[in-house]
């Protein structure tokens, strides 16, 4: 039996809490350099305006993202073969999503808007470049969403399932009404603040699913029963006997 990176299954099992605490503490330290900058600027911007090329906050955004993308990577490897109950969900394991996501986010790291992030293919001023960044980052939150929908229906972990679908939905409603914003140019000063928002429950709840598998994990090595086993293991208990036949009931 083998991990996702071709090693022994027990070789796998002393990476994994490693790769876990470096993708957790990776993706919170992304989140944090993002927020330091963005208190650095006297006036609204959007999350990417951070990093458009010229800016002071550039340097520090791009390293930000590559610690999300490094971040998502590594608990991506360490998640597992975990995949969601529903048919359509589960055609891939949420960690391959998380792991596109990662990938997204260092390309939009690399490949930064232009001054002002003028909006692609709807401002003339905006550029390939301009264009590249959007989809990239417009993909690595589309993942990251739906990674959140494959773990939400998964029955391995119930509690992080629930925060999950909470977090997939505040994200979505949260992200999308800061985008059309931009793309309407109403009200842009609190669509960009709402950008910032989903970001931020966006890293929380991958940092939250990395301590997850922390504490999978421990409970795995103490030989406690992780929430899925339990759930299942009651699930057979409280299960009705099945009924007797009519010939054992007479003897």
């Amino acid at each position: 039996m083998k991990g996702l990176s071709g090693l022994p299954a027990r070789e796998w099992q002393r990476v994994t809490p490693a790769l876990v605490v470096f993708g957790t503490a990776a993706v919170l330290s992304g989140l944090a350099l993002i927020w330091a900058a963005r208190l650095t600027v006297p006036y609204p911007v959007y999350v990417s305006e951070l990093g458009a090329h010229g800016t002071p906050t550039a340097g520090p955004f791009a390293v930000a993202l590559l610690c999300i993308a490094a971040g998502g990577i590594a608990i991506a490897l360490a998640a597992g073969h975990a995949r969601s109950d529903v048919r359509v969900l589960g055609r891939w394991i949420p960690a391959v999503t998380i792991g596109f996501a990662g990938v997204c986010f260092a390309v939009a790291s690399q490949v930064t808007c232009t001054a002002t992030c003028p909006v692609p293919l709807v401002d003339p001023r905006s550029t390939v470049q301009d264009l590249t960044h959007t989809v990239f980052a417009v993909l690595g939150f589309a993942a990251a969403c739906y990674a959140m929908l494959q773990v939400a229906f998964s029955r391995r972990r119930p509690r992080v399932a629930r925060f999950s679908l909470v977090s997939c939905i505040a994200v979505g409603a949260i992200s999308g009404a800061g985008g059309l914003l931009a793309l309407v140019h109403v009200a842009v000063d609190f669509g960009s603040w709402l950008e910032f928002a989903g970001m931020t429950v966006a890293i929380v709840w991958l940092a939250t699913y990395g301590l997850a598998l922390i504490v999978e994990g421990g409970e795995r090595a103490n030989g406690a029963q992780p929430d899925s086993d339990a759930h299942e293991r009651l699930r057979g208990e409280s299960a009705p006997l099945p009924r007797r036949s009519g010939l054992s009931e007479s003897a």
